[in-house]
């Protein structure tokens, strides 16, 4: 599955939305021209069927050595599930925090120590979240191969961030992908694509933000 057919499913469904002119805020405060839903492709079986094996694909690529596959809660959590079974892996998920009744589990399904898992994830921004899910995982002595995940924005910051944790990421689509082939097929202005990229760059500086870059 290449990463142009994964950028026009993600299109053609509207999953990807972009306003460069009146920016999305995340939840971080970041200001961003463009939101990816990638729930939505749960709901498209035509896109959904190649969105599980293109990551059925990664991971027998680059993780052949797989025991487990581990969702990330919640948007990972499917996809975990709907590969592990193409794959004949075991799954589970990592809650955001402990639960405050019963077992207090964090981690959903059996995870072993020095069982080789990989983390399924939606998206990667600055990374935060995929390295939190790494980390409790390796805390109960899991060794964490790598993670697949569908659209990556390749921000420095998530990049210097997995670097530091030594997490690995293989993703079906980027941003740079997603941006070129949205000016191709007219969801937005060609001349737009720069300032994609200068977000993608260093969110931080807002100039992009009303066509001033």
């Amino acid at each position: 599955m290449t990463d142009i057919q994964i950028a026009k499913d993600l299109l053609s469904i509207g999953a990807v939305f972009f306003r460069p002119d009146e920016p999305f805020v995340w939840a971080s405060g970041i200001k961003s021209p463009v939101y990816c839903d990638n729930r939505l492709t749960l709901s498209a079986p035509a896109v959904r069927n190649d969105v599980e094996e293109g990551l059925a694909e990664l991971v027998k690529t680059y993780y052949p050595e797989a025991e487990i596959l581990m969702g990330t809660s919640t948007a990972g959590i499917a996809h975990a599930a709907i590969v592990g079974h193409m794959l004949s892996l075991p799954m589970g998920y990592v809650r955001s925090g402990a639960k405050d009744h019963g077992r207090k589990n964090q981690i959903e399904g059996r995870a072993e120590p020095g069982q080789k898992a990989v983390v399924v994830e939606d998206l990667i921004s600055t990374g935060g979240s995929v390295i939190e899910v790494v980390n409790v995982l390796r805390e109960v002595g899991v060794e964490v191969l790598g993670v697949v995940s569908i659209f990556t924005y390749g921000m420095q910051k998530g990049l210097d961030r997995l670097r530091k944790a030594k997490v690995v990421n293989h993703s079906l689509c980027s941003f740079d992908v997603i941006a070129r082939v949205a000016a191709e097929q007219g969801y937005i202005r060609p001349e737009d694509v720069q300032r994609l990229l200068a977000f993608r760059d260093d969110p931080a500086d807002e100039s992009w933000i009303g066509g001033q870059t």
